[in-house]
């Protein structure tokens, strides 16, 4: 069946003025085709209804991961920023939410704060941390809030066999709506069965009610040759590397076309990000035949079993040098591009301090790239010394009374700078259990 504007948007007046409008609607936008035609379908939905009949509050929400690409992140921060003036203009109850990972679940302060090796397809650690943590606190404090909500996603069933089977497992018989692995919380897929070709053509007839110019959208898809990455709320959505729209370290595929695609059509200055996303693909590329896994990652876990584990701290030094190396040449033409967050240096630092990583310091290295001390972690520094100092002092030069101490310390101190204190007795209490008895043999 062909695609018929007038048919969907009816339907989607149906919804909105479905059950009084007491679940609020929940948008998914990334930015992309999918989620630009759900949104504007929406939009000129709702303004058909009469303003004293829009009483569905309608959250539009966006994920950012901190590590999207850049010149993608530019292009959907700018429409966000659309979206929120026009909205408030034409007096539509929409709000517009944009959510990021907790800072002790970003890509960098798991990378190089605790040596997770970058993420492959059977490892994908990245995927819950970054994109459906967020969503789904998001979702939830909604539901909290609400009772329930409805979760309108760009899904299509014609983007692939695991999207369309997908739907199917989940729809209500003789509903619009389906389930969602949510409690309280139903999905609604306006556009599931439009066809690629039908969503470029509906955005280059239907003018963007926002004032963007879909145009800019077809020319960024034509540069990268790829496509978005959605709004991503379960663990079975496909990652979003290879011809995707997603982050720019993502290792979980070869080859990232959508960034050379950029590359190749004039963003030059995207080559350092290349650069790091190939280094960190090689380090856990099995596949390579001079690959050495012992050469870039310890031979202990996190957990204390013996195995292949985190990278070794002089290559979480490496990687980290190399990205504010990046982020010092990029910024000279690119001054809002920010590639690591300055809380993410801190909690990199506290991270460091926890696994007793004393030999490389994240405010030296940032002084050896920018020439400059990093304030937001001049204080940490500073009190970290004098505690040692004083520690020493009180320990009277006995090393293993010292370095019990300062374990307890630091693990403490990691729990509150990084304002998660769940599990903070049990590492106490472990970490004196390994003091008393050394020999004895610890599963965790």
């Amino acid at each position: 069946m062909a695609f018929d504007r007038k048919h969907v948007e009816n339907e989607i007046i149906e919804q909105y003025m479905a059950d009084d409008g007491n679940k609020p609607w929940i948008v998914g936008f990334s930015g992309g085709k999918d989620s630009t035609m759900l949104l504007q379908l929406v939009w000129y939905a709702i303004l058909k209804v009469k303003p004293k009949d829009r009483k569905r509050n309608v959250h539009i929400i966006c994920n950012n991961t901190l590590v999207e690409n850049p010149k993608i992140l530019t292009f959907v921060q700018g429409v966000l920023k659309k979206i929120k003036s026009e909205a408030v203009k034409q007096k539509l109850p929409f709000t517009v939410n944009q959510t990021t990972p907790r800072i002790e679940d970003s890509f960098w302060v798991n990378l190089l704060g605790k040596g997770y090796p970058a993420p492959n397809s059977v490892f994908r650690w990245c995927t819950e941390r970054l994109k459906i943590s967020p969503t789904t606190k998001f979702i939830l404090d909604k539901i909290n809030q609400n009772g329930e909500v409805i979760i309108l996603l760009g899904t299509r069933s014609a983007e692939s066999t695991n999207r369309a089977r997908s739907l199917k497992k989940h729809e209500i018989k003789g509903s619009r709506l389906r389930r969602h692995t949510l409690p309280r919380a139903l999905v609604f897929p306006p556009i599931k069965d439009v066809m690629t070709d039908e969503v470029w053509k509906y955005l280059l007839a239907a003018p963007s009610p926002w004032k963007s110019k879909n145009r800019d959208l077809v020319t960024l898809y034509g540069n990268a040759s790829g496509g978005d990455c959605p709004l991503i709320t379960d663990i079975s959505t496909p990652s979003c590397g290879n011809s995707r729209f997603g982050c720019w370290v993502c290792t979980v595929v070869k080859k990232d076309k959508s960034m050379q695609g950029l590359i190749d059509s004039g963003e030059e200055w995207m080559e350092p990000l290349m650069e790091i996303r190939d280094f960190l693909a090689f380090t856990i590329d099995r596949d390579d035949p001079d690959y050495n896994p012992s050469k870039y990652r310890m031979n202990t876990r996190r957990n204390g079993a013996k195995g292949l584990g985190p990278y070794h701290p002089k290559w979480r030094k490496h990687i980290l040098t190399e990205i504010l190396k990046a982020q010092k040449i990029i910024q000279e033409d690119q001054p809002k591009v920010v590639l690591i967050t300055p809380q993410e240096l801190v909690a990199i630092q506290v991270t460091w301090f926890r696994d007793n990583i004393f030999e490389y310091d994240v405010g030296t290295i940032y002084y050896e790239v920018f020439g400059k001390k990093l304030r937001y972690l001049n204080n940490i520094d500073e009190g970290v010394k004098k505690e040692k100092d004083l520690l020493l002092k009180s320990c009277k030069g006995n090393e293993e009374d010292f370095k019990l101490i300062n374990d307890l310390l630091n693990l403490q101190k990691s729990k509150v700078l990084l304002m998660n204190k769940r599990g903070i007795h049990k590492d106490l209490e472990r970490k004196l259990e390994e003091h008393l008895y050394p020999s004895r043999e610890y599963v965790y």
